[in-house]
């Protein structure tokens, strides 16, 4: 029973990276996006016989051909990231028994990207998907100023990157937009980044502000992060009723010869996380860590601050074996009030595996949840069991948000 609420159920994937169809080639689907999605190509370069400048001369769908032959048909395709390229295909109704990559750029070829749109959420079971929308990127910045028809299963994150760690690059940005900020924070430039942080929340209706960060990640420090975050983020947060999303633990480019496939995974101070969500209790605070090693002491931070929610298992996380271990852990140590998984999906298709492999594993340990509550004489109803599910599965995001 449980095992078919969870399938049945439909999520509301809080983080991806995905986009609207207005965005037009910001858009990625199809099998050419889903091979040479960046951790397929750091797998196939282990084995593909040539250096990595060659490969990245390739057009995008010879690299495919390439990552094709090296993971799928000269070996066989036993990864995550090879399992659900497969997964996706099968789910779509596309027959991988050939391995015939032109068969499947055929099967493609017959999709309208809005259709596409509508069978991948279907298929996934998704009832929405939020995006991640960054202010700072040339080729989507035009789109959300010239407007647009919004679908309503398309919200949006604000994304701030720049602005929280290459302040002295972004000054001139913001300058050039006509916000009055200056390198040494002087005059109105905590307010003026507030009018910006504000404007733009407007303009999306982002449903969080969010920020990726290296390991090195501390509070309180010195530095325009920690300033920014005081005297900006946080008042701007208040203000708007709008969660803080941190996802730390990535550390760039430590192979840049694999481009985008060049990052790494870095041990973060939960610490940090613990001393902003008690220095700042009226904010709300999302958070993902990256490495396994600092799964448990993130679910005890929980524990103590009810203005912190955990979700996801984040880019190296997302392995089967490691999700089972961190959604157990997370149930047993903060119940039901955070969210096991996002999809983090960079391509349309990658919803559909991403959570036919993700729910199988949260309705088996929720399953052996409802069992040691069983053996207690506590007997949960069914209608409880969809009540929880719907939780997991994203309500649980919804109503941190709006509490």
């Amino acid at each position: 029973m449980v095992a078919e609420v969870v399938e049945k159920t439909p999520v509301y994937d809080i983080h991806t990276h995905l986009y609207d169809q207005p965005f037009g080639e910001l858009l990625l689907w199809g099998i050419d996006e889903l091979l040479t999605y960046h951790y397929l190509v750091a797998e196939s370069l282990r084995v593909a016989p040539l250096p990595e400048e060659q490969f990245f001369a390739l057009s995008k769908a010879r690299q495919a051909e390439v990552i094709w032959d090296a993971l799928f048909v000269k070996n066989s395709p036993v990864s995550e990231a090879c399992r659900g390229v497969l997964t996706t295909l099968n789910r779509l109704g596309f027959d991988v028994k050939k391995r015939d990559l032109p068969a499947l750029r055929q099967h493609y070829a017959g999709w309208k990207v809005g259709d596409f749109i509508d069978r991948s959420l279907q298929a996934a079971n998704v009832r929405k998907v939020c995006m991640t929308n960054s202010p700072f990127d040339d080729l989507e910045r035009p789109v959300w100023e010239t407007g647009f028809m919004r679908d309503p299963r398309f919200v949006a994150a604000l994304r701030i990157d720049p602005l929280l760690v290459d302040w002295v690059n972004t000054v001139p940005r913001l300058q050039g937009w006509g916000y009055k900020v200056q390198t040494d924070f002087s005059g109105q430039t905590f307010a003026e980044v507030r009018r910006f942080l504000a404007d733009w929340t407007r303009k999306i209706d982002a449903q969080y502000c969010m920020v990726s960060l290296g390991p090195e990640f501390q509070y309180p420090a010195e530095g325009p992060t920690a300033r920014l975050i005081e005297e900006a983020i946080m008042p701007h947060g208040r203000d708007h009723q709008q969660a803080f999303a941190l996802m730390i633990g990535v550390r760039r480019s430590v192979n840049p010869r694999l481009r985008l496939a060049g990052d790494s995974v870095g041990f973060a101070d939960v610490g940090a996380v613990e001393r902003l969500c008690a220095a700042f209790p009226d904010n709300k605070f999302l958070c993902t860590l990256l490495a396994r090693e600092n799964q448990h002491a993130l679910c005890v931070a929980a524990r103590k601050f009810r203005n912190l929610h955990v979700f996801g298992c984040w880019w190296f996380m997302n392995n089967p074996s490691l999700i089972e271990e961190v959604t157990r852990m997370r149930l047993e140590l903060i119940g039901l009030s955070m969210t096991p998984q996002h999809s983090d999906c960079r391509v349309l298709d990658q919803l559909v595996y991403k959570w036919a492999h993700s729910r199988p594993i949260i309705g088996k340990v929720l399953a052996e949840k409802y069992e040691d509550l069983a053996a207690t004489g506590w007997e949960p109803t069914r209608a409880e069991v969809e009540r929880d599910v719907h939780q997991l599965l994203g309500g649980a995001l919804e109503t941190f948000l709006a509490s």
